[in-house]
């Protein structure tokens, strides 16, 4: 006699009751093992999970969500899948996610536009997802002020957003003012800073940032150098700043730009950091194989993925009802790109 698995195309899926009756349990036994209830002892649930492997039962997680609410999905909004830290950001964001039972609908964007973020959270509110993070790297185009209609629960990341919203964002002039104090504290006398884009967030505050700490030091700041945090911008930049023999301290936006530093002055002959001295910001992972290894900024995007998660979490449980913004601390990485200025 021919036995017809229960999983073969055509045949009908397996119930609950299947998985109960060859386990050897009730049906709600098979019921709190699905939904990962912890009263259930081990011995049971490995007769059980062993049973839905063998039938092939997958839980209808649509009636469970019927039932409770709740979908376990959160989606994610993002201007930019370039830059290193949108990057390590997502990451995080979906690690803390799947550490709590939750999948990532993502939902790029292709230009910053309030019209642009407000229709991709409609879109997802109307969408199996609980709540939505966002990550609005840069400005508005528009420069609306930021408001999304009313909808799903929502944590907005590196954003200029107002007090309606909770926000999750490294300190960017926190960092930006420990990369300018360092080489101050080492006896150069001006700071040069090539930024980012205009239109990102980080790059005007770190900017901003880097210039009020010149002023508190009684310096004038020089001319912004605007990159485009590529490694090729920060080349060009380098090899303007290289020929000239006052800059002794370049304070690169992101490690990329930097490295794009460090590769003109290598070019122009010009030593590093016996000439001039190099720091970034992000601490890439490759940093500390650069030569010389990176002096930079530590941020930690893994914090500001998790933090967002976890707020968007209480959120959606109603555990935290109220906005705030919190400002994830940055730490100075020091290496052997930086020194005291010549002579």
């Amino acid at each position: 006699m021919t036995r017809t698995r229960i999983s073969a195309a055509g045949a009908p899926r397996p119930s609950m009751a299947d998985v109960a009756r060859l386990a050897g349990v009730s049906s709600q036994t098979v019921s709190r093992v699905s939904n990962g209830h912890s009263n259930v002892d081990e011995q049971t649930r490995a007769k059980v999970v062993q049973a839905m492997q063998t039938l092939g039962y997958r839980p209808n997680g649509a009636a469970r969500a019927l039932k409770s609410g709740r979908f376990h999905t959160v989606g994610v909004i993002m201007t930019s899948l370039q830059t290193f830290g949108n990057i390590r950001t997502l990451d995080a964001i979906a690690q803390e996610a799947a550490d709590t039972d939750y999948s990532v609908t993502l939902l790029p964007i292709s230009d910053p536009t309030l019209r642009r973020v407000s229709g991709a959270y409609q879109r997802l509110s109307a969408q199996a997802v609980d709540g939505a993070v966002i990550l609005l790297e840069a400005r508005l185009l528009d420069q609306a002020e930021f408001a999304l209609p009313p909808g799903i629960p929502v944590v907005l990341i590196d954003s200029g957003a107002g007090p309606d919203y909770t926000v999750v964002d490294t300190d960017q002039a926190l960092g930006a003012r420990q990369a300018t104090e360092h080489l101050l504290r080492l006896g150069h006398r001006q700071v040069w800073h090539i930024a980012g884009p205009e239109t990102a967030f980080s790059a005007s505050r770190r900017a901003q940032s880097w210039a009020r700490t010149l002023r508190d030091a009684g310096i004038t700041a020089p001319p912004v150098l605007r990159g485009d945090w590529t490694s090729q911008s920060g080349y060009q930049h380098g090899l303007t700043l290289g020929g000239r023999p006052d800059v002794t301290a370049i304070f690169a936006a992101n490690d990329q730009m930097a490295l794009g530093v460090m590769r003109a002055l290598h070019e122009l002959g010009r030593d590093i950091p016996g000439d001039v001295s190099v720091i970034g910001f992000d601490d890439m992972a490759e940093a500390s194989s650069f030569w010389p290894p990176l002096t930079t900024i530590h941020q930690d995007f893994h914090a500001v993925g998790r933090l967002s998660i976890r707020k968007l979490l209480g959120k959606v449980s109603g555990a935290s009802t109220g906005n705030d913004k919190t400002s994830v601390p940055t730490e100075l990485v020091v290496r052997s790109s930086t020194g005291p200025p010549p002579g």
